[in-house]
């Protein structure tokens, strides 16, 4: 019996390595990004890093945002949209490896990661953009 509860354990382990709960209900892992875009999910909080692959212009109409195309595990490309009305501009360049928490909406072409900022209302965890061991919320 404690034979098959550890090959449970470590089945559970490795199937779920790549996207994991916390307790704030945020996916986590490589996969996370994938998972949420397979399944159209919008609304979910997630954790993941890659690669910058392309730095696009700021968007400037209402909130201004500084966007950029992240490249996880596996060739996923999201945009990440950081507020800069909200948060501090992130020194980005292709290439540079980050990570990245925020809020995920749904798109035909890869989705989008926004929320990567504290809540200014104080009401959610927020999110953060981690780059070079520097936190930027």
């Amino acid at each position: 019996m404690p034979f098959l509860l550890v090959l449970g354990l470590l089945a559970y382990q490795y199937y779920f390595q790549d996207q994991q709960s916390t307790d704030n209900n945020v996916a986590v892992g490589n996969n996370a990004v994938q998972q949420a875009y397979a399944n159209q999910r919008s609304g979910q909080w997630l954790e993941t890093s890659g690669r910058v692959s392309r730095v696009l212009r700021d968007d400037n109409e209402g909130s201004r945002h500084q966007k950029f195309i992240l490249e996880i595990d596996g060739g996923h490309t999201v945009m990440v949209a950081h507020n800069i009305d909200l948060a501090e501009r992130i020194p980005v360049r292709r290439g540079l490896t980050l990570a990245v928490r925020g809020k995920y909406e749904w798109n035909d072409r890869g989705g989008v990661i926004h929320w990567t900022h504290h809540d200014p209302d104080g009401r959610t965890q927020g999110g953060w953009i981690m780059l070079d061991n520097v936190s930027y919320q």
